[in-house]
């Protein structure tokens, strides 16, 4: 049976957002279950990221499939994002018919803004924390990822390839995780620590 993951592209998002979780279910696609399809989805035939990646859309707003998981990465294009009917109106949409909600980052801005996180539990990037919080009717927790209801948000930008195998491991088990994990070769070792 297949299984469709829709990643929701928009002007200025963080490029490691979408590529990491992007990875791991593409990995999770090919070498997991080959009924998965991952595909991207935007306004425009391309879309350009905050740091200049362009990245073609699969599907627009108006033609794409119904998936069974949507990925809504974060970046600087969440602020306007969050007042484009478009944008907001293909979350909804989509969100409402899948089967799990998921965001990136600052994409926790525009899950909030589609009405997904009401009453539930979520994370964001550190910085951008406060400014989820003042949204209202959301209780805001620092972690790498949170998984309340059918909606899971990761906090920054490396946090959602966490949450990409993590998801993985719900979907499918958690040494199919291990399998796509070890396949990326993610075992993160950073040569600094954060202070």
């Amino acid at each position: 049976m297949g299984f469709d993951i829709a990643f929701v592209l928009f002007p200025d998002f963080e490029e490691l957002d979408f590529a990491g979780p992007y990875e791991v279910f593409g990995m999770a696609a090919k070498y997991v279950d080959t009924d998965w399809r991952v595909y991207t989805v935007g306004a425009e035939p391309m879309v350009s990221g905050a740091l200049g990646m362009r990245v073609q859309s699969d599907y627009l707003f108006a033609d794409a499939p119904q998936p069974d998981l949507i990925v809504v990465p974060g970046g600087f294009g969440t602020r306007p994002g969050m007042d484009d009917t478009a944008l907001i109106g293909f979350i909804r949409r989509s969100g409402e018919g899948a089967s799990y909600v998921t965001s990136v980052c600052t994409g926790a801005l525009l899950l909030h803004r589609a009405g997904f996180l009401a009453g539930r539990r979520a994370t964001t990037h550190w910085a951008a924390r406060k400014e989820l919080l003042a949204l209202g009717d959301v209780d805001v927790i620092e972690e790498r990822w949170v998984h309340d209801g059918n909606v899971i948000t990761a906090a920054g930008v490396s946090a959602g390839i966490d949450m990409a195998l993590y998801v993985v491991g719900v979907l499918k088990s958690a040494a199919e995780a291990r399998k796509v994990q070890r396949l990326m070769e993610y075992d993160p070792a950073p040569p600094y620590a954060i202070a």
